[in-house]
């Protein structure tokens, strides 16, 4: 596990809740682990082995190469750093699977970095030949993400619409944002 995700104790008796936040990542084999993430713009995958059961997730903000050293915000980073340390926790780079979530466009009229986040993920699996097995991409909704990384089970509960809060005229005072009812599994 990368030092920056904190574990901590969720309201599931027996289980370890790792939160993911934006330029991190984390690797494990705990089968009682959770690994947690919201996402809007950016994306996160979720990679995992089926045979040895050890899986991870990244969060990263825009895709290409690192401007600075050890900058995580990169896609290009995040997803080296994460293969290589699902690797050295036994994990076969053939065997690995992949979900992805996120890519939202958030705000309109600015430029889509989601959509430009999400084209970077799919081509980098395609080169490294790791089949993607899921995917909930794109959209104008921000998103919560549960991934199971022993088994690779990963759930998505979609957020408010940020697409109807307007750039050029802010709010006095913005709207909570509602979570709606809609979840999506994937297996």
């Amino acid at each position: 596990m990368h030092n920056n995700a904190a574990p901590s104790t969720p309201p599931e008796a027996g289980s370890k809740v790792i939160h993911v936040i934006q330029g991190d990542f984390a690797v494990t084999n705990d089968a009682n682990a959770v690994m947690t993430t919201i996402l809007g713009s950016c994306v996160a995958t979720c990679l995992f082995d089926p045979v040895v059961r050890v899986g991870g997730m990244n969060h990263f903000l825009l895709p290409g190469d690192v401007s600075k050293a050890g900058e995580m915000t990169f896609g290009v980073h995040a997803m080296e750093l994460l293969i290589n340390a699902l690797l050295k926790k036994r994990a076969d780079k053939y065997r690995l699977q992949a979900k992805l979530f996120g890519g939202a466009r958030m705000i309109q009229g600015l430029s889509d970095i989601g959509a430009k986040n999400a084209r970077f993920a799919r081509e980098f699996l395609e080169r490294e030949n790791i089949p993607c097995v899921g995917e909930s991409l794109g959209g104008t909704q921000a998103r919560r993400i549960r991934f199971e990384p022993a088994t690779g089970r990963a759930r998505q509960r979609v957020m408010g619409d940020a697409a109807a809060v307007p750039v050029a005229k802010p709010k006095p005072a913005p709207a909570p944002v509602e979570e709606t009812v809609s979840d999506v599994e994937l297996f």
